[in-house]
């Protein structure tokens, strides 16, 4: 698998907020949002969706651990960023403080992926595509 044409060269902002599918209507009706596609826990909350901002990617979903830092209310951000290595990049960015929030794993969309958590409490989100 390659890099999605649409992450090329791209930090993509992925926001956490409460009431994710009442913001992607929002962004639908109020920026012109088309939605790429949403997952959906049991419980009908939003894992994961994406839209599309006049060709710019967003990602989002309802705010729940660990994209919730302590005390905080409404919304958080964590940042997408495909690498070409994300297990060297975990160990890197381990070595220099940040916090394991998920251990590269591979992931069903096909994408080897880690998550960490910065010393000033963003959330990084890091992706290898796997090779088909």
């Amino acid at each position: 698998m390659e890099i999605p044409e649409q992450y090329k060269y791209a930090v993509i902002p992925h926001i956490m907020v409460d009431g994710a599918a009442e913001a992607i209507k929002f962004y639908a009706t109020a920026f012109g949002a088309s939605e790429y596609f949403r997952l959906e826990g049991d419980d009908g909350r939003i894992v994961h969706a994406e839209i599309s901002l006049h060709g710019s990617a967003l990602m989002l979903g309802d705010a729940d651990a660990p994209f919730s830092p302590p005390g905080a209310v409404g919304a958080s951000v964590a940042l997408h960023v495909y690498v070409p290595d994300v297990d060297g990049l975990t160990a890197q960015a381990l070595a220099a403080g940040a916090d394991l929030l998920s251990p590269p794993t591979d992931m069903p969309y096909g994408a080897r992926q880690s998550m960490l958590r910065d010393p000033f409490g963003h959330v990084w989100i890091f992706l290898t595509p796997i090779p088909a």
